[in-house]
């Protein structure tokens, strides 16, 4: 007993942050595409970082609520109603059993993130709860959600007496605004064995996203990029954010549902922190790829893990505030 789908959406699939340690065997890591809004939308709930979320793409599920528990949009700006009242985004809120959330249509972005407090209550695959849907394993099913589907949820930590009145700073959500979206990465493995000319285009030059983007890699077209020699690659390890360049000279960056080698040469290699932005990315967006270092990688990443740490403890004070209880050890 939990949520009762009355529409499916387009498509919207249980994710975490990934299948990890398998790959060694052929498994893709898949979970979410963008990580920062899916763990602050947990955050908001009062959960840890890895439990289950909907994933949303484009156009979003209705959901009828069979218990009372909380609940949190994060991601892109879909629109929201509960009850045909709507409702705040990157904020908590309470829903009460029979209530329906209804999420629209994405404006700005392209995907969003409902996280459930307590956790979605699907069954563990290879320590994870997420789909692959391309081998059909993993959350529900193995498959987007449909209609008259019934998803049961794990027991609810935060369950206040009254609506939640705080939620993410608008500066914070502000990577899925625009629509030329500037991309940092660092030289790939085979980043010197092509042109010149090909390199500084890639720097320089815009590149479109295609609609062939999907959820293992985005297809992009723009400047075409060559080689300057005549070599077999052999199949190597790649990850989320590789960019990858096949016969066709249109570059591919590798994304949640990637396979775990590849065979065409790796120019670059897109910054951790920069991946949420690229999840934003609808077809027709514009990427502009900007140099970095591995230091300034480093750098970020840190940044970013300590903001983020920051920002749970922050919740977690607001939630104690209302609970009187510490749920979290920090």
């Amino acid at each position: 007993m939990g949520i009762f789908v009355l529409d499916g959406g387009f498509f919207t699939t249980v994710q975490d942050l990934g299948r990890w340690g398998v790959q060694k065997d052929g498994v893709p890591v898949s979970g979410v595409m963008d990580d920062f809004a899916s763990r602050l939308a947990n955050f908001l709930v009062g959960n840890e970082a890895n439990e289950a979320v909907l994933e949303i793409t484009m156009l979003g599920p209705t959901l009828r609520f069979e218990i009372g528990t909380v609940v949190a949009i994060c991601g892109g700006e879909f629109s929201g109603k509960l009850n045909d009242q709507s409702v705040p985004l990157w904020q908590p809120f309470m829903v009460q059993p029979g209530d329906i959330l209804a999420i629209g249509a994405c404006r700005i972005g392209y995907r969003g993130y409902v996280a459930v407090s307590g956790g979605l209550h699907v069954p563990l695959l290879m320590n994870s709860r997420s789909t692959y849907t391309k081998a059909a394993i993993g959350g529900f099913y193995g498959r987007p959600l449909q209609k008259d589907d019934e998803l049961s949820l794990r027991p609810a930590p935060c369950l206040p007496e009254w609506q939640p009145s705080w939620g993410i700073a608008f500066s914070i959500r502000q990577y899925i605004n625009s629509q030329e979206k500037v991309i940092r990465a660092v030289e790939g493995p085979d980043f010197h064995t092509f042109t010149k000319e090909s390199i500084e285009h890639f720097f320089t030059e815009v590149y479109e996203v295609t609609t062939q983007s999907d959820r293992m890699g985005y297809r992009l077209r723009g400047q075409k990029l060559q080689r300057s020699v005549d070599q077999e690659i052999v199949s190597e390890a790649v990850t989320f954010g590789t960019v990858q360049v096949p016969a066709s000279g249109d570059p591919i960056v590798l994304m949640a549902d990637r396979q775990t080698t590849g065979g065409y040469p790796r120019i670059a290699q897109v910054l951790a922190v920069d991946l949420p932005i690229l999840a934003q990315a609808r077809p027709g967006d514009r990427i502009r790829f900007q140099p970095s270092s591995w230091q300034e990688a480093q750098r970020l990443y840190i940044q970013r893990e300590r903001e983020m740490m920051y920002s749970r403890a922050i919740i977690c004070q607001k939630w104690r505030e209302i609970n009187g209880a510490n749920r979290f050890k920090l």
